[in-house]
């Protein structure tokens, strides 16, 4: 600068600082950070869907109107397509999964935006010592971490460090607290032991599980009382948490075990959830129908509702084909009781009945085996396994327990599809998909998980409300998103409404289908143009972006 005047020379200098200004002062200009124009919005709060504009701005909806004329870093054309709270998948069991993936790839890609898990008596907390090693131990073995928590609090601190996704709640799962102070045994607490067990659900509520869940088709579950079940719920009742049942029975005396669940919420005052609402096998495929009015009713005085996922196969654990004594103690104690000839040939007589009523061997499908070995089974019925092993069927159970050390999960072909339509369409009923957040990569794409892991919400909206018009469109969205955030008493999540979190949906209905099969499951849905959790785009027509904007959310 000569004389107080700009050279040439000098101006040229100062552009790059003039364009970054003029950039900065546009962005700080824009109003919202992402704008979404001409969506079919359901916003979860109204009996209808509107065609609106959305304006986020952080992780906040800021906007909800029918037309926004402001400008935005990001605008999503969305004309033509329905714009959707995120979906929240209110029944799952994912935990360790987001240490390995913390993309949730089989949940983010299908829509999902908030995982709801511990359930069926299952959570990865509180661990005593003991637990602690066993738990060490078994995912060194399966997946080569090393779990580094005992109470909840520190577990959420590791999902938390890992950054998924998508937002992740947890239950506490009762099978954890009861093998804490009793271990695996078909033993009954003490009134000291009641009282130790409630502490410390206690604790893991105030360290932010939103409720409690039972398994009591598995062990230890199994072994509690319904007096034991009332105690710990009315806990849970005053911390205005969620119970959530895998009740005792699905099949025989699924009813008398809906009456059970039933009993506990009206004795404690616990919001009740009936997890997976079915009737298993041919011969209580008839019951469905009583099932549902049983919890129809009981609602005009009960704070009760259920889940259920779109699928005619069940998943669990292949243990369930031994009785309930066999299944007590450790994996150890489990092991030995097959290796003994006379225990085993009386544990082979309930095999042959529950197959028989599933309908027979070839029922039954091998999902998961952790031992390379026994990768050649993972996919076939056990009517097949048995034929490619040259074992009878039960021998075969009996030899990939073992080696296996139990850990080996099956997926059963024993319900009406007639069934499954009487319970997507009762109001009572939510969404959930009863799998865990895994991946096409890694190690977590080894295995042949349930279709159900990847396809859930897509199916949902593809085959049963757009294709065969089971459910309409409002429904089905409430389903996912309405409902399970009020059940769950989430704080501004499951609606579109200004100041609440852009967790956000976006697909195309006339496209969006699952694409996961029994055989082919690791395979992502179709129609699913975007996702925004927090206000962060992290699916982008169809593809993973790798944003990890979730968050841990503590009741």
């Amino acid at each position: 600068m000569k004389g107080g005047k700009i050279t040439r020379r000098d101006f040229i200098k100062t552009l790059p600082v003039l364009s970054t200004g003029f950039l900065v002062s546009c962005k700080l200009f824009n109003q919202f950070d992402i704008l979404i124009k001409s969506g079919i919005v359901y916003d979860g709060e109204k009996n209808q869907i509107s065609v609106c504009d959305i304006g986020i701005k952080g992780d906040v909806i800021k906007a909800v109107e029918k037309q926004i004329n402001s400008s935005a870093d990001i605008v999503i054309d969305a004309k033509g397509l329905v714009v959707s709270p995120g979906f929240i998948d209110i029944h799952t069991h994912t935990d360790i999964e987001l240490l390995i993936n913390p993309t949730a790839d089989s949940k983010i890609m299908q829509g999902v935006t908030t995982e709801v898990s511990g359930n069926c008596g299952f959570s990865p907390f509180p661990l005593n010592d003991q637990q602690y090693r066993d738990y060490r131990d078994e995912m060194n073995r399966k997946y080569g971490v090393s779990p580094a928590w005992h109470s909840l609090s520190q577990f959420l601190e590791q999902i938390e460090i890992s950054k998924p996704s998508i937002n992740y709640l947890t239950l506490t799962g009762h099978g954890r607290l009861r093998s804490y102070i009793l271990g695996n045994e078909n033993i009954q607490p003490s009134p000291e032991q009641l009282r130790n067990m409630k502490e410390l659900l206690q604790q893991t509520l105030e360290e932010g599980s939103f409720g409690l869940s039972t398994g009591l088709e598995y062990s230890p579950g199994c072994f509690a009382t319904i007096d034991e079940l009332i105690e710990l719920c009315k806990v849970v009742k005053r911390y205005d948490g969620l119970y959530a049942t895998h009740m005792r029975n699905e099949d025989d005396t699924l009813l008398e075990a809906i009456d059970e669940a039933l009993e506990i919420s009206r004795k404690s005052g616990v919001n009740l959830e009936i997890s997976h609402l079915k009737a298993c096998n041919v011969n209580n495929w008839g019951k469905i129908d009583t099932a549902i009015a049983k919890i129809e009713e009981a609602s005009k005085t009960l704070p009760v509702h259920a889940d259920r996922y779109p699928y005619n196969a069940w998943g669990t654990s292949l243990t369930t084909f031994l009785p309930k004594w066999a299944r007590t103690g450790s994996s150890d104690d489990i092991i030995k009781r097959l290796k003994d000839r006379k225990t085993f040939k009386e544990i082979t007589s309930y095999m042959y009945k529950r197959a028989n009523r599933i309908g027979g061997w070839d029922k039954i499908m091998i999902s998961r085996c952790n031992s390379a070995k026994n990768k050649v089974y993972e996919g076939k019925t056990l009517a097949q396994c048995s034929e490619i092993s040259g074992l009878e069927p039960t021998e075969f159970v009996k030899k990939i327990l073992i080696e296996e050390k139990t850990d080996v999960s099956i997926i059963g072909f024993a319900m009406s599809e007639e069934n499954l339509k009487k319970v997507l369409k009762c109001p009572l009923v939510m969404i959930g998909s009863d799998g865990n957040a895994i991946s096409p990569k890694g190690i977590l794409g080894k295995s042949n998980p349930h279709p159900r892991y990847y396809g859930t919400f897509p199916r949902v909206l593809g085959k049963y409300c757009r294709d065969e018009g089971i459910i309409s469109l409002l429904e089905s969205l409430s389903k996912m998103t309405a409902m399970p955030a009020k059940k769950l008493g989430l704080n501004k999540r499951g609606f579109i409404k200004k100041g609440y979190y852009a967790d956000i949906t976006i697909f195309d209905f006339k496209k969006i289908i699952d694409k996961a099969t029994y055989v082919n499951p690791h395979q992502f849905p179709e129609g699913i143009a975007y996702v925004i959790v927090n206000g962060k785009i992290t699916v982008k027509n169809g593809r993973h972006l790798g944003t990890r904007a979730g968050k841990v959310l503590r009741k």
